[in-house]
């Protein structure tokens, strides 16, 4: 190639985004186990002393904050492959320009 061309594998690009696409759906468990299967009910840590209202509390307080990471991750990782399948599909119609202006 001369200094002003470049090359862009679509393929590897279709890919990332496919990848991409299925981090997301694949997040879907970590998710809803962290939203749904970690509740410390009164009493589930014993009974009768004040720490155990401290421990639910703190749990709480954790799980709210992997709920907050997981959703960040999650709508970081949706964002980059929205980028990314942006990102081919102006390639995808540079290249079909590129061939128009060819013919």
């Amino acid at each position: 190639m001369s200094g002003d061309q470049y090359g862009v594998d679509l393929d590897a690009l279709d890919q990332v985004v496919k990848e991409l696409n299925q981090v997301i759906k694949d997040m879907g468990g970590p998710k809803s186990k962290a939203k749904d299967s970690t509740y410390l009910k009164p009493g589930s840590l014993g009974k009768g002393f004040k720490e155990e209202s401290d421990l639910r509390d703190a749990h709480s307080e954790v799980k709210r904050d992997i709920e907050t990471i997981v959703d960040k991750i999650e709508d970081l990782v949706d964002d980059f492959g929205k980028k990314s399948n942006q990102t081919m599909g102006a390639y995808q119609n540079a290249e079909a320009d590129n061939k128009v202006n060819l013919a």
